[in-house]
């Protein structure tokens, strides 16, 4: 599977400080953007989700995930495929939509609609969003690898760099 150099690009929000990368790899675009704990415990506590549910994916590095196929060819992703390897070299899976919706079905809540799907097959053009969750620690610093197929063909790629949120927008 060749292993590709994303090209990368990083932006801060003046007004928040927040960040949002880009990485644009062979025909696949993904952008992750921090989202605050505060704003993941909003948009569920307004869909009537359990406190202790809330609590669970709040306490998560949440992103905002935005992926592109950027080619003129059949894209797919999974990504329970996925991982996240942390400063000490230890990788982790990336918790899927899936697992998540069954923890969710068990505490009783049916809602599913803001996460990034599992799996996408993308023709020309297409693109989705929803949120990825990384469980670590505020303002980690990992890499997440992730993985794409352009026409069959399997790719990988290493996102360096990324950082979690902090627990809220510091005062300036």
């Amino acid at each position: 599977m060749p292993v590709m150099a994303a090209e990368i690009s990083k932006q801060t929000n003046e007004a928040s400080g927040l960040h949002s990368w880009v990485a644009e790899s062979e025909g696949f675009s993904i952008e992750l953007i921090q989202v605050l704990p505060d704003f993941i415990r909003a948009i569920y506590m307004s869909h009537d989700f359990p406190k202790a549910e809330i609590d669970e994916i709040a306490g998560n590095c949440v992103f905002g995930t935005v992926i592109k196929n950027t080619s003129d060819q059949v894209l797919t992703y999974d990504v329970s495929e996925w991982y996240y390897t942390d400063t000490n070299g230890k990788k982790y899976p990336v918790k899927t939509k899936t697992q998540w919706l069954e923890q969710w079905r068990k505490a009783g809540v049916t809602f599913s609609w803001t996460l990034l799907p599992d799996k996408g097959t993308f023709y020309v053009g297409d693109w989705q969003q929803g949120f990825t969750t990384i469980k670590l620690p505020r303002e980690s610093k990992f890499t997440l690898t992730y993985k794409w197929t352009l026409d069959g063909k399997p790719y990988s790629d290493d996102f360096e760099g990324l950082i979690c949120a902090p627990e809220d927008i510091a005062e300036k």
